[in-house]
């Protein structure tokens, strides 16, 4: 059974002088599964996070929990854990010391400390000071903050950031692993090759404004087919393929062609008396698909 509740936003609108950093978005995010909250670096995925947890005040809409929002939360550390900066701790603090201090306003047992440094594998770590931890401990040990409350949701800011290839490793596992415990998982990326071996679900924004949602296996059908195809006379198959009404457009590996069939461009390119050098459907990856719908990464 989940213990997660689920995360809404509806018709959340934020603007900061003229520039609008989120606009109309609306989405719903359901426990016992890892959502990647997706977008380029300025795309407004930081700003809907901030609301999300009271710390900015929407113009209009609202972000919810289970339909309550995070400051009428009784219990927020017990209902939310949420990391939006890795590098927010004392340096001259301990990790337990740092735990402490939340724990006892929240009124937390102290037993969960240990328990929670287990969990991350900061233990052996858990009385050395955070000054001298790597970006891959700190990460950890703002996990093991989140995790705190024993919450059932999860609001993660760019965990991934900067990380080390273990440290990407686990994290990615522990993620699947709270998710399976019926946790809700929200998890920020600019990148989606950083979170695809790790989430189930899409939810990609660009300029503010919600550009899809969805499982991530849909981002395969997002993009046109097209077919890549090359002739020592590039210059006659560009002839051809403009005399058939057929777009292109001019790659590393031949001509980029607006078409799904291999086959009419092989025939197209024979009745023009074109040789042929390669031809075949372009294999469009999800990273591809990605861009495409957040034009190429360039943002506000």
């Amino acid at each position: 059974m989940p213990i997660g509740v689920s995360i809404e936003f509806s018709g959340v609108t934020k603007s900061f002088g003229p520039v609008t950093a989120v606009d109309d978005l609306s989405f719903t995010v359901e426990p016992g599964r890892v959502t990647g909250f997706l977008g380029p670096n300025g795309a407004g995925k930081t700003t809907s996070l901030r609301i999300l947890l009271g710390l900015v005040r929407p113009a209009s809409g609202t972000a919810t929990f289970g339909g309550i929002s995070y400051r009428e939360l009784p219990h927020p550390l017990t209902t939310v854990g949420a990391a939006l900066e890795a590098a927010s701790f004392h340096p001259g603090r301990t990790a337990r010391n740092h735990l402490a201090v939340y724990a006892t306003a929240a009124g937390i047992e102290r037993e969960r400390i240990d328990a929670v440094l287990r969990k991350v594998g900061l233990s052996g770590y858990a009385d050395r000071r955070v000054g001298g931890y790597s970006l891959g401990m700190r990460q950890r040990l703002g996990l093991a903050f989140t995790l705190l409350g024993d919450p059932g949701v999860l609001v993660l800011d760019e965990p991934i950031n900067g990380l080390d290839p273990e440290g990407i490793k686990w994290i990615r596992g522990f993620l699947r692993e709270l998710a399976a415990e019926g946790r809700t998982v929200l998890v920020s990326s600019h990148l989606l090759s950083e979170v695809q071996q790790s989430v189930d679900e899409v939810v990609i924004i660009a300029k503010g404004s919600l550009v899809h949602r969805g499982a991530l296996s849909s981002l395969d059908t997002d993009a046109a087919p097209r077919v890549v195809v090359d002739s020592p006379d590039r210059d006659a198959l560009a002839a051809a393929l403009t005399a058939a009404g057929l777009g292109f457009s001019t790659a590393r590996t031949g001509l980029l062609v607006a078409e799904s069939d291999p086959g009419r461009i092989g025939h197209l390119a024979f009745a023009a008396g074109v040789e042929l050098s390669s031809l075949h459907r372009q294999k469009t990856g999800l990273e591809d698909s990605f861009l495409a719908l957040v034009g190429g990464g360039d943002s506000l």
